[in-house]
């Protein structure tokens, strides 16, 4: 199973040029009605570079792009790239004070954010905010074109002489940590760090040139920037952006774009599902490839996938901001491989499965996961002492998640450090259980946390929603279910049924609000 890593465009503009010159007439995105070709993305990438020097923006700066999946998402952050500004993605369910956290610590020059979106003007959230350096807001959704007028078109030779000067190891962007473990650190990549990881990733998944890739996954997150839009752009593959998930606009997409990738959390593939069994006829015969992660997924949905949605490759994988992509499984992996791992490590990305003593763990014992290949971040942004105490001397990135390398090298991740809790003196790892739960005839999602318990020390609460036209089981047959099935000390003594899980933009479950 070893892959030599792929020669790839060396900055992510670069692989927009390079799309462009190689697939001119492709089209390269589709937003709403209209469809631009590759070679019309990079002009207008260029046009925009134009219009960020003629704003003060250059090598070393940065912007911020607050927003929704859009065309102007996709052409702002080019255009900053082009020459030489890092981009900040930021999460279109801040608050203004979070918001201005970030582009206060970060620097950020110029903010890119919509005048009304869900309701909200976003310069308005930050209107009372003390941000010296930034200059400008541009409204998005309403005055992208006229910032794009300020400079000098597609043809300004000023593009050319800024983009000779980006190289790969220039900061491409700073993405905030979601932050679990504390205040959000701003992790620091580069440009060949992304093309890199991201050409080899679409290799393992099998994004083609020609594919219709459906980006739900959020801009703002390594998934659906990385993962999504650069990766498109490495492979020639058409950009078909969603604003926000909705399931009729993503059928919609799916049956009038002859979507064929389509990526995101098991949810997504649920509601396809449901979509099909309902009364209205469905042709989703185009789709082809599914990369989900972000939850457990059954093996019986990875068999429902391919033999109701006719999907041909479903793939499941692990990352982290920090490093990108870690690990993905492959095409032609049976459903319990699929389910139950997050594939082996990508081209030139070593992992070891360390104990408390920081020795190597046998196959199949868990233990927390080190990684270390070129795509780990190059620091936390001005917080040396963070970026000491995730990356040891040695290159390793200590992902604080807990989990195993079977004999085949394949990795399985048991949880989150802050997520597992001692019940009874033994650690019990929530991902299990919920995976566990997920194969219950009436359950289709669970989440699981640790509470208190005097004489346990911590016992499991299940968070669970129902499949659909399920009844609701009684919490004592749940309970017995459960002894069933898993160990006692795993068993959840205390089962809430609710509508959803909450989550974030990224479709991981949001544990802190279940707590």
């Amino acid at each position: 199973m070893t892959e030599a890593m792929g020669d790839w465009p060396k900055t992510i503009p670069g692989a927009a040029k390079a799309a462009a010159e190689q697939w001119p007439d492709t089209p390269g995105l589709i937003a709403g009605d209209r469809t631009w070709t590759f070679a019309q993305v990079w002009a207008d990438a260029r046009a925009c570079a134009s219009a960020m020097l003629a704003s003060g923006v250059g090598h070393g700066d940065r912007i911020a792009i607050w927003a929704p999946n859009t065309r102007e998402w996709m052409l702002a952050a080019l255009g900053a790239q082009a020459v030489g500004a890092a981009i900040v993605p930021m999460n279109t369910r801040f608050k203004g004070g979070e918001a201005a956290d970030i582009l206060r610590r970060a620097k950020v020059k110029l903010l890119f954010a919509p005048a009304d979106f869900l309701g909200s003007d976003y310069a308005k959230l930050i209107a009372g905010e003390d941000l010296p350096d930034l200059a400008e807001t541009i409204h998005i959704d309403r005055d992208f074109e006229a910032f794009v007028a300020r400079g000098d078109g597609a043809g300004d030779p000023a593009v050319d002489a800024a983009f000779a000067h980006v190289g790969p190891d220039d900061i491409s962007d700073i993405i905030f940590t979601s932050g679990t473990t504390g205040r959000p650190k701003g992790a620091l990549t580069a440009h060949a760090q992304v093309t890199q990881i991201f050409g080899d990733w679409a290799n393992r998944v099998d994004l083609r040139a020609g594919d219709r890739y459906l980006i739900v996954n959020p801009f703002f997150h390594t998934f659906g920037y990385k993962a999504g839009w650069v990766a498109c752009l490495v492979r020639g593959a058409t950009i078909v952006p969603m604003a926000m998930f909705d399931v009729a606009a993503m059928v919609r997409q799916i049956e009038q774009n002859r979507i064929t990738f389509i990526p995101g959390p098991p949810t997504i593939y649920q509601s396809l599902l449901q979509e099909l069994a309902g009364d209205a006829p469905r042709d989703f015969s185009s789709l082809r490839v599914a990369v989900t992660g972000a939850a457990p997924v059954p093996p019986v949905l990875v068999e429902r996938m391919r033999a109701e949605l006719g999907m041909q490759n479903i793939v499941n994988g692990y990352g982290m901001t920090e490093c990108g992509c870690i690990s993905m499984t492959r095409q032609g992996d049976d459903a319990q491989t699929i389910a139950n791992t997050c594939g082996y490590p990508l081209p030139g990305t070593q992992v070891r499965c360390v104990g408390e003593d920081g020795q190597d763990m046998p196959p199949g014992e868990a233990g927390e996961l080190l990684v270390r290949s070129h795509g780990v971040t190059r620091g936390y942004l001005d917080d040396p002492a963070a970026t000491a105490e995730a990356i040891d001397a040695q290159g390793w990135l200590h992902t604080g998640d807990i989990g195993t390398i079977d004999v085949r090298g394949y990795l399985k991740i048991t949880d989150r450090k802050k997520d597992m809790f001692i019940s009874g003196g033994f650690n019990v790892y929530p991902a299990e259980i919920e995976a566990m739960l997920a194969t219950h005839p009436a359950i289709a999602q669970a989440a699981v946390i640790g509470i208190a318990d005097e004489r346990m020390g911590e016992l499991g609460k299940a968070f669970i929603v129902l499949r659909a036209g399920a009844q609701a089981p009684e919490e004592a047959a749940l309970i017995a279910w459960s002894r069933e099935n898993m160990a006692n000390y795993k068993v959840p003594r205390a089962f809430v049924i609710l509508p959803e899980l909450p989550k974030n933009a990224a479709g991981k479950v949001l544990k802190t609000e279940l707590r």
